[in-house]
């Protein structure tokens, strides 16, 4: 057991401990503010506070986590022999130059996002306004790497001490904005489809092949899912999530219908081989109800209880966004990552519970993070499908390195050939083979 020593403790400070040494490091511990009862501590031992206690390994704090209001931050981040590091301190006989405690509560509660900022067209909080972008440490884990910097630091004073070791998962996640191309459109969309591929001079084939299709003479290209559950079944041991859109038809949100016998009956078969997950829809963010109404739609064609979702465009904004969701009954969110950029929006790989800044408090909230999405690849950063690739092996590499988990999206409709995804589908099996190999470099 580790005994850790704090002066005060926070919500703040007794949360940023559990993600370290719960959710990183999965490591037991217990906390005391009693000096006497520290002192007297006869195994691994850690003190946060202005100064070392005993032969404990000694974190010097920023005010940070004992703070209870938003404040204006600045972190001052900074790279030393190749790991970046945030709330530098300043002393004598410190096993750390910086707060990494600090730094992690700025990070995984996305601090910055409370306070003053600019957003996009669609209300996101963009990849280019945060600290990790304009500093350029975006695309490291940096929460994942200070607990190993911590972990090392235990093991190195107290060599006896037994700390668990992590293990690198693969999570793909699949959102389904759209089930098909042509098929089970209905009757009016349909006609609407074939007079638009006829009068807008798209490509010749077209035409040909919304009819081939629609015979049934070919597959719809959008049809990728029994290919991605194979996939899936080649790498023992990954996770697989389908998010389904079922929202009203819209603007920005053009699923099938919910009544479609076809749907219900995708949704369901999905259902069989991996977990299933709600898409809300664009609006669900400014009419909460939407939301309500989209789960039980969900509900009422797998016959379960929905608790995973992400929100559509990934609309996140904090702490709105998951207030909703938490109020709605969702217990685990797949939002928390940038639509414009790779990397890590909250600088750490792995699940950790949601805390409202606003409210100094956290809840039951579980967000997943991911840090790579198909469509960031191909249309924000205009990568080839072979630059892609490399992208992808170059973050899986990364979270090997920390022993966390890598965590995609992908979307069924990008699999196929069209629309300049000619390529990208060779890129996906080549990403799943590589991120499903269980070897970990440490």
């Amino acid at each position: 057991m580790l005994l850790i020593h704090v002066p005060k403790l926070t919500n703040r400070l007794g949360y940023t401990l559990k993600v370290v040494f719960n959710h990183l490091l999965k490591a037991e511990y217990s906390i005391t503010t009693d000096e006497e009862y520290f002192l007297k501590w006869d195994d691994a031992k850690l003190s946060y506070g202005p100064k070392r206690l005993g032969d404990s390994v000694f974190i010097k704090n920023h005010p940070l986590l004992f703070q209870t209001t938003i404040e204006e931050q600045e972190p001052h981040a900074e790279c030393r022999d190749g790991q970046w590091m945030l709330y530098p301190v300043y002393g004598r006989d410190m096993d750390f130059d910086f707060d990494p405690l600090a730094a992690t509560f700025f990070m995984v509660t996305r601090y910055e996002e409370y306070l003053p900022h600019r957003e996009d067209e669609h209300g996101r909080f963009n990849a280019s306004e945060s600290l990790a972008w304009k500093a350029g440490f975006l695309d490291q884990p940096v929460v994942d790497q200070w607990a190993r910097l911590i972990r090392s630091k235990i093991v190195e004073r107290f060599p006896g001490y037994d700390m668990p070791k992590q293990l690198y998962t693969f999570v793909q996640t699949v959102d389904i904005d759209a089930a098909w191309r042509y098929l089970h459109k209905g009757t009016f969309r349909t006609l609407v489809g074939m007079a638009r591929d006829l009068f807008s001079r798209r490509q010749p084939d077209e035409v040909a092949r919304r009819i081939k299709v629609l015979m049934h003479k070919e597959e719809d290209p959008f049809d990728t899912f029994d290919y991605i559950i194979d996939r899936h079944q080649r790498v023992p041991g990954s996770y697989l999530l389908f998010f389904v859109l079922l929202a009203d038809y819209g603007q920005y949100d053009k699923p099938a219908s919910f009544l479609n016998r076809h749907t219900r009956e995708l949704v369901q078969h999905l259902g069989d081989y991996a977990k299933m997950g709600l898409h809300p829809g664009y609006h669900s963010l400014e009419q909460p109800m939407r939301l309500d109404t989209e789960k039980k739609r969900l509900e009422s064609i797998i016959h379960r209880t929905v608790v995973r979702g992400r929100y559509h465009f990934l609309r996140l904004r904090l702490p709105r966004s998951y207030r909703i969701m938490q109020h709605a009954g969702i217990r685990h969110d797949y939002t928390m990552g940038y639509a414009d950029a790779v990397g890590f929006r909250a600088g750490i790989s792995v699940p950790y519970p949601f805390y409202d800044v606003e409210r100094d408090h956290e809840n039951d909230l579980l967000i997943h993070p991911f840090c790579v999405m198909d469509t960031t690849l191909k249309k924000y950063l205009n990568l080839s499908p072979a630059e892609g690739l490399e992208e992808y092996k170059r973050l899986i590499d990364l979270v090997r390195k920390v022993d966390g988990t890598f965590c995609c999206i992908v979307h069924n409709q990008n699999l196929n050939e069209l629309d300049g995804w000619a390529g990208w589908k060779d890129t996906y099996e080549k990403m799943v083979e590589y991120a499903g190999n269980k070897q970990v470099t440490t």
